[in-house]
């Protein structure tokens, strides 16, 4: 196609006399995927998801409007873009249970029965002791509710759940970072080089890089990410556990 994306494309790289190879050091992104965006054939790309982040990526490079040109790509070959995400109904379910919860703060409820028990065990006292004089009750068996509350009280706080992420970038990437409930913590940019982006608290992350050229440190601890120019995504889980994800897995942001 002459006016299409990929003759947009080679037309801009020509007018800055660049070869392939000079965009591949740049951009990190592989001369033969290169060659098949501005050749059109889209197949050769690992995927739909990393052909539209190709084209921002490639086009912003050249000083195109690549939300445009990856738009225009959607259109032409018939692709609709993914809706945005829409909370799980278990989340909404666990957040109407949470709201009923709070109705009643556990520590009004715990006052409550205190104070239900002490006026019971006080009326026993009456009824049982006759006239005699309602100042001595000598045994409370109602006393072990107490120190139950003191322990209840005087425990350290909860320590914070969850991991800690930091991403350091040593050459120009292309990141979408969500967090446990799905929400975008970086949400599909391109971070350049030397960038640093976090640290995030979250349960668990799913990540996505257009390239390895990242460093991923999790609750302290480097994570070991190889150096590729292809694209490559991982869930992490309790415990910092890395598992790296199928094309089909990796979070996309868009």
């Amino acid at each position: 196609m002459e006016d299409g994306v990929g003759a947009t494309l080679r037309r801009a790289r020509d007018r800055r006399q660049l070869d392939l190879s000079q965009v591949e050091a740049a951009i990190k992104i592989r001369t033969r995927y290169l060659r098949a965006m501005e050749d059109e054939e889209w197949d050769v790309l690992p995927g739909e998801t990393y052909a539209r982040g190709f084209i921002r990526t490639y086009a912003s490079y050249l000083g195109l409007d690549g939300e445009r040109l990856a738009d225009e790509h959607c259109r032409d070959s018939g692709v609709v873009r993914p809706g945005e995400r829409l909370p799980s109904p278990e989340r909404g379910t666990e957040q109407g249970e949470s709201r009923r919860r709070r109705r009643l703060p556990p520590r009004l409820v715990a006052a409550i029965v205190s104070v239900a028990m002490v006026a019971a065990l006080i009326a026993i006292g009456l009824s049982s002791g006759g006239g005699s004089s309602p100042t001595a009750p000598p045994e409370r068996p109602a006393g072990g509710r107490q120190p139950e509350a003191t322990i209840r009280h005087s425990g350290s706080p909860p320590r914070p759940q969850g991991l800690s992420l930091r991403l350091t970038t040593t050459a120009e990437v292309w990141v979408c970072l969500l967090d446990g409930a799905g929400r975008p913590l970086v949400d599909g940019q391109i971070l350049a080089a030397g960038s640093e982006a976090g640290p995030f608290r979250s349960g668990s992350f799913t990540v996505s890089f257009g390239n390895g050229e990242v460093a991923m440190t999790v609750n302290g601890q480097q994570a070991g990410i190889p150096a590729t120019s292809s694209p490559i995504g991982y869930a992490i889980g309790a415990g910092g556990t890395l598992r790296e994800l199928s094309e089909g897995e990796r979070p996309t942001c868009t």
